[in-house]
């Protein structure tokens, strides 16, 4: 049975990557943003409308931290099929200041 995430920053997030909402997507992140993909540093538009918009992203939870701020996550897309993955989460003021994922 999926997971729901606990905190509403990560919650939004997940939510608009499901939705394939852009806008929902960006109101969920601060204006400064930034990400690691695999440990590299990443342009956060750039990456979403590859990698999430795109290719029709999808984050399935599976397991989420106690703060609920770490997420294990089969993340599917057109692009690379399934994979498990990673995501922590930063937050500040309520949105996302910084996430970074790879494979778990």
């Amino acid at each position: 049975m999926p997971a729901h995430p606990t905190d509403p920053a990560v919650a939004a997030f997940v939510t608009a990557v499901n939705a394939g909402d852009e806008d929902a997507f960006s109101a969920a992140l601060t204006d400064d943003a930034t990400m690691s993909d695999d440990g590299s540093e990443r342009d956060v538009a750039a990456w979403a409308d590859k990698e999430i918009f795109s290719s029709n992203g999808r984050m399935d939870v599976e397991d989420i931290s106690a703060d609920g701020r770490i997420l294990t996550v089969t993340y599917t897309n057109s692009t690379w099929g399934s994979m498990r993955t990673r995501w922590a989460f930063a937050v500040t003021d309520g949105r996302v200041s910084r996430f970074e994922t790879g494979q778990a």
